[in-house]
């Protein structure tokens, strides 16, 4: 029919001219009905050919991901491990997921999922570590120092992820060992195939030789995915020829025709059971399975047959690809949802690095704003491949941009750090040179004033004020502890009290208790407070209160008095020794103490006190258990030791009003 309007467009083309009478328009239009049918013809085999090619690819997909599989087993185990979000995830998540894939056994399995690891991991590490780069370079002051910064999450990724690449190169070296030579067995089981067509055997020995070269082959193993279809094709082509040529057993040869015609069916079968999946993955991985079977495993089917049950096939196949492409389809959209996100994301972030703000505090919530939308940023999801990266950089310049916005009010604050850093470095110059005067009259007012200066100097940058302050400290200690030392020196009275108290150790030394408690306590306090009378002793020699002290303490742990009785009596004793050297900066040091303390102490029963609180709100809590026990136990430890801290801080508070 095509060639018949064919011919009858040649001859309207080929008149010379066309009149404007019946019979030339007849011609015209005879003309344009012949032109207008085979542009539609043409159309629909185009569209025809549109079909059969998009069919054939669909088909050819699966073929290549079953040679793939085929070459090696282990893929096959791949979607049993289900494709996660991984850029979603932490860095500490994506190193602990790696570890845990790295351990499986069929590496191959998993290379899929490591690589996309390794990808997430790697955007999001190299974006931490610009960030850290560029407060570096922000606060550094010294040209010529390098950056650098040591990662323990990084080195614990590398450890894990070099594991996985020795596992995949011994992988491979063992799987190329024996591609080869499988490939050159089925090779050779074709050639025999190829001389079975003979008619000069007899045909139970050719059939025997033929199941045998098929028994044969399906053992041979595993062969390189590039001459998978093929070597296959090449196969299949002469079993279905020796068929086709096998008339000498036609009782035989049809038999196998229907049972393969059998399986195929129930093959058909089952594909159109798996068209009505629900899990479309799924139900595309078990079509996967039975192209395999139908190609590899069955053979084939009488020539009336093969057509029309392969074409079956193919469009089951083809329903199935396409309610997958609408899978993909819808996947599609929700990254491009994701991509709006994260696009949102951005902006929000480029608004914030225009955003003024004056103090410090101000900016720390600007950072966590940053940060709390970067977290957003990396939990939002893929989005689509080909926007991938120019996403990933538009992030990358937003969240730059802020950190410079940053670091220029930062420097501001730098400047005046590294004012007060110099003027404090001068009261240290300071502050040395006089540590060593002995003129204690004039330097001593020197000394405090300077101290006072210090205290209205502000803040200096971190990285030096632990070291400033040191040297600071100990220049002023150092005066004042000489100026405490001359003033005992020339106390006669103490060098008395010193003489007095180092022969009274030795009759202390003496002492026995009688085992009788009240008259031991009685006894152990007249030696204190006998001790006591003697008065101060010089600076220099105040060692003797330390000798004093482990002879009352060896009295004490003799004696059965408790816990908090014992620790009062040596507190006392302690803090008496400190007010008699006049040492108001140790008691207030020991007051600040004290007074941490009992704030750790009540927070820590508060705490112990919600928790059992919790235990004992419970429905169905009918007893208390050995944990509510074994809490409520702690919590009277702990209120007795507050008691025995709130003592000692009255007993400060005492000695300060009197």
């Amino acid at each position: 029919m095509l060639e018949e309007k064919n011919d009858n467009l040649q001859e309207a083309d080929g008149k010379p001219e066309i009149s404007l009478n019946d019979s030339s328009l007849n011609d015209v239009t005879e003309t344009s009905i012949s032109e207008t049918t085979k542009e539609n013809e043409i159309s629909a085999i185009e569209s025809i050919e549109v079909e059969e090619t998009n069919h054939q690819e669909v088909l050819d997909a699966i073929t290549n991901s079953n040679a793939e599989e085929s070459e090696d087993e282990t893929l096959k185990e791949r979607h049993d491990i289900p494709m996660q979000d991984y850029d979603t995830f932490s860095l500490d998540k994506l190193v602990d997921e790696l570890k845990k894939l790295v351990n499986t056994d069929k590496v191959m399995s998993v290379k899929e999922h490591i690589e996309e690891i390794k990808k997430s991991f790697l955007l999001q590490f190299n974006h931490f570590i610009e960030e850290k780069k560029e407060e570096f370079n922000a606060s550094n002051e010294d040209p010529n120092e390098d950056f650098q910064y040591h990662s323990p999450l990084k080195s614990k990724f590398d450890e894990y992820y070099n594991i996985f690449r020795e596992k995949r190169n011994a992988h491979f070296k063992n799987l190329q060992s024996n591609l080869k030579s499988n490939l050159e067995t089925r090779l050779a089981i074709v050639e025999e195939l190829k001389e079975l067509i003979n008619p000069q055997e007899n045909i139970k020995d050719t059939l025997k030789h033929f199941n045998e070269l098929r028994e044969r082959w399906k053992n041979a193993g595993a062969i390189p995915k590039d001459k998978y279809n093929h070597v296959w094709n090449n196969y299949h082509f002469h079993v279905e020829n020796f068929y086709d040529y096998l008339h000498l057993d036609r009782e035989a040869r049809d038999l196998d025709f229907k049972y393969n015609l059998e399986q195929k069916q129930k093959i058909i079968t089952r594909v159109e059971e798996l068209a009505n999946e629900p899990d479309i993955n799924k139900a595309f991985r078990e079509l996967q399975d039975l192209h395999r079977i139908w190609k590899e495993d069955i053979g084939p089917v009488s020539k009336e047959h093969r057509d029309t049950i392969w074409n079956k096939f193919s469009e089951l196949t083809k329903k199935i690809h396409d309610k997958r492409e609408l899978l993909f389809e819808s996947q599609r959209e929700n990254e491009q949802k994701n991509l709006e996100i994260k696009k949102e994301i951005i902006a929000t972030i480029e608004v914030l690095a225009t955003e003024k703000v004056g103090s410090h505090s101000q900016w720390l919530v600007q950072i966590q704003k940053v940060e709390a939308l970067r977290n957003e940023f990396f939990a939002a999801g893929k989005v689509p491949s080909e926007v991938n990266e120019q996403t990933w950089a538009a992030f990358k310049t937003a969240v730059r941009n802020f950190n410079s916005f940053k670091n220029s009010f930062y420097k501001d604050i730098k400047k005046d750090q590294n004012d007060n850093l110099n003027k404090k470095m001068a009261l240290v110059t300071k502050a040395k040179e006089l540590q060593e005067s002995t003129d204690f009259n004039a330097t001593t007012p020197i000394m405090k004033q300077i101290q006072e200066e210090w205290k209205q100097i502000g803040h200096v940058p971190k990285k030096y004020s632990d070291k400033i302050w040191k040297e600071f400290k100990d220049a002023c200690n150092h005066y004042f502890d000489k100026l405490k030392e001359h003033k005992s020196e020339e106390n006669g009275e103490e060098v008395a009290a010193f003489d007095n108290k180092k022969a009274y150790l030795d009759t202390l030394r003496a002492f026995e208790l009688t085992g009788d408690h009240k008259t031991d306590l009685d006894a152990i306090k007249l030696h204190i407070e006998t001790w006591k009378g003697f008065g101060k002793v010089p600076f220099s020699r105040r060692h003797i209160e330390g000798k004093f002290n482990k002879i009352l303490d060896a009295l004490f742990e003799k004696l059965s008095l408790s816990k908090k009785d014992t620790e009062m009596m040596r507190f006392s004793n302690r803090i008496d020794s400190l007010s008699e050297s006049n040492d108001t900066r140790k008691l207030d040091n020991e007051k600040i103490f004290i007074m941490r303390k009992i704030e750790e102490v009540q927070n820590e029963i508060f705490q112990l006190e919600n928790n059992i609180q919790f235990f004992t709100n419970t429905k169905n809590a009918k007893k208390e258990n050995s944990i509510v026990l074994e809490v409520r136990k702690n919590i009277a430890i702990h209120k007795e030791s507050l008691e025995v801290w709130k003592d000692k801080l009255k007993q400060l508070r005492n000695l300060n009003q009197e």
